[in-house]
């Protein structure tokens, strides 16, 4: 028997798309050659993996249980490529996944570091929620992914990084409302103030949800900012920038990572910001990789660069203590 590893590749894409002409798309070959390479790895079998219908193909019980062996010995393969390409350390072509919150902020200083260490190395980033990018990760299709934490997702690794703590963001009007309470804040004691957060997926609304002690059966209709009844949450914003310049607007309050502070401060100057007390809410940042990924000196010194770049821009915003902006 003689199965090779091109028809693996090629049963994985037809069991992926189930039908002959996508599936060719999906690995850059002329549906005849995939025809032709399905049909020998089912000789080779001497059971057919498909069922042939007209705009269909559906997997046979036997294909079923082939395509499980296939799905291992693309992880093996993929381990394989990982171990010969991170060899000499961080080198050649990296695939890193980052959450929105953090990309604009993170990503200008951490691909300098990175070229400036060696100019030739291809950073390939996606930008993506959390989700996407561990659902991207665990298929093999991203090497790292910077994320907040928890990461619960099983067959990942996290190393941390550093914490980014959470601001108060509101118009001056919104925050000289809140009175004396600003010296003794707590995220708990917005449940009567108008919160803005992003749409739905993105970790940060959840984060901002739990310490609000908040839940979704609060929430006003998503994508609809509004200064109106207390303890009304708008959730539709798809961006930081975006979020700010409604806050700037006077239309209510949100948590702003010190990591956005100072460029979203700078785009809307009509956003004040002030600290909450001690101590201060904040996320966990970490760097998340495949379990089966051999981590050794590229992850080790991405992760390092990240962490400095990461610490650097945070304790920027740390004083004064109390106020920013």
């Amino acid at each position: 028997m003689n199965i090779t590893y091109r028809q693996v590749t090629y049963f994985r894409a037809l069991a992926a798309q189930r039908h002959f002409g996508r599936a060719a798309e999906m690995v850059n070959v002329s549906q005849p050659a995939l025809s032709v390479q399905i049909r020998e790895m089912e000789a080779q079998l001497g059971k057919p993996l498909v069922e042939r219908q007209s705009r269909d193909v559906v997997l046979t019980p036997f294909g079923r249980r082939i395509l499980e062996h296939a799905e291992r010995v693309h992880q093996e393969m993929q381990a394989l490529e990982e171990a010969a390409r991170w060899e000499g350390g961080l080198s050649g072509r990296l695939r890193l996944g980052i959450i929105p919150t953090l990309a604009p902020y993170l990503l200008p200083d951490t691909l300098e570091m990175l070229r400036s260490r060696d100019i030739s190395l291809d950073v390939q980033v996606l930008e993506g929620k959390t989700a996407r990018l561990l659902a991207d990760l665990q298929a093999g299709h991203l090497d790292a992914a910077v994320v907040a934490l928890p990461v619960e997702e099983t067959g990942l690794h996290a190393e941390d990084l550093f914490e980014d703590r959470f601001l108060l963001a509101g118009s001056p009007a919104r925050i000289a409302a809140l009175g004396a309470r600003v010296e003794s804040l707590r995220p708990d004691a917005l449940v009567t103030s108008p919160l803005l957060l992003l749409e739905d997926g993105h970790c940060l609304t959840e984060q901002a949800l739990e310490l609000c002690h908040l839940g979704r059966g609060q929430s006003g209709q998503s994508g609809r900012a509004s200064g109106g009844s207390a303890g009304r949450i708008d959730m539709g914003a798809s961006s930081l920038a975006t979020l700010t310049r409604l806050v700037a607007a006077g239309f209510g309050l949100t948590l702003m990572p010190e990591l956005a502070a100072p460029t979203e401060c700078r785009a809307a100057p009509g956003v004040e910001l002030c600290r909450f007390a001690v101590p201060e809410p904040g996320r966990r940042i970490a760097l998340v990789r495949r379990k089966g990924t051999q981590g050794g000196d590229w992850f080790a010194e991405l992760a390092q660069v990240l962490r400095d770049v990461g610490e650097r821009l945070v304790m920027a915003t740390r004083e004064p203590p109390h106020a920013i902006g």
